[in-house]
């Protein structure tokens, strides 16, 4: 029978904090793992995604030997492309100029270290389709400012989720974590929610 450890976020995104709480799960800490994101020569997409959340939450663990830590990294490709997080609004407008009228990936990482040292980590893939978009659309999602700091450059769960025509897999993962791979990989590991 699983035993209650502790669980530890390593993240400091508050969207995967709440879509951790839609389903029960609050971190008894939220600890962020501060690593260099850059991509390794010719790693792809799906590879950085996967080794960032395991290099993250063994970074974690490293300090929270007690507990379950969970860490993710959200990657959004075209191609073989990886899209920045964008930091200012040039940035969000170039991200949506390549996104327009395409289909693009998501691909989100995830990993969890119990104590003990066990480890599991799945990536999660989803395909996300923009409509076109036209001059006035980008304006008024520049406008809107939430672009800024996301993979990609926009948030579906804001005013970007007006912009996509399909999603085919994981709307949470999207967002920043996959509730139902989260779950069965905590659970994989003996974790006991509350």
């Amino acid at each position: 029978m699983p035993v209650k450890t502790r669980l530890v976020l390593a993240s400091a995104s508050p969207r995967r904090l709440d879509l951790l709480r839609q389903i029960g799960l609050v971190p008894d800490a939220v600890e962020a793992a501060e690593l260099d994101e850059t991509p390794l020569h010719d790693e792809t997409p799906r590879q950085l995604a996967l080794r960032l959340a395991q290099a993250k939450a063994a970074h974690v663990a490293a300090r929270q030997p007690d507990a379950h830590v969970l860490a993710a990294d959200t990657v959004v490709a075209v191609g073989r492309r990886v899209l920045p997080k964008a930091e200012d609004a040039t940035e969000v407008r170039a991200c949506l100029k390549l996104l327009s009228g395409r289909a693009h990936k998501v691909l989100t990482g995830i990993a969890v270290v119990a104590p003990g040292g066990r480890a599991a980590a799945r990536l999660v893939e989803t395909r996300v389709h923009f409509k076109r978009l036209s001059d006035a659309d980008l304006e008024a999602y520049l406008a809107c400012g939430e672009g800024i700091g996301k993979a990609g450059g926009y948030a579906i769960q804001g005013h970007a989720g007006a912009l996509v025509i399909s999603l085919q897999g994981s709307y949470s993962g999207v967002v920043g974590l996959p509730l139902y791979e989260t779950a069965n990989l905590l659970a994989g590991l003996g974790f006991r929610g509350p």
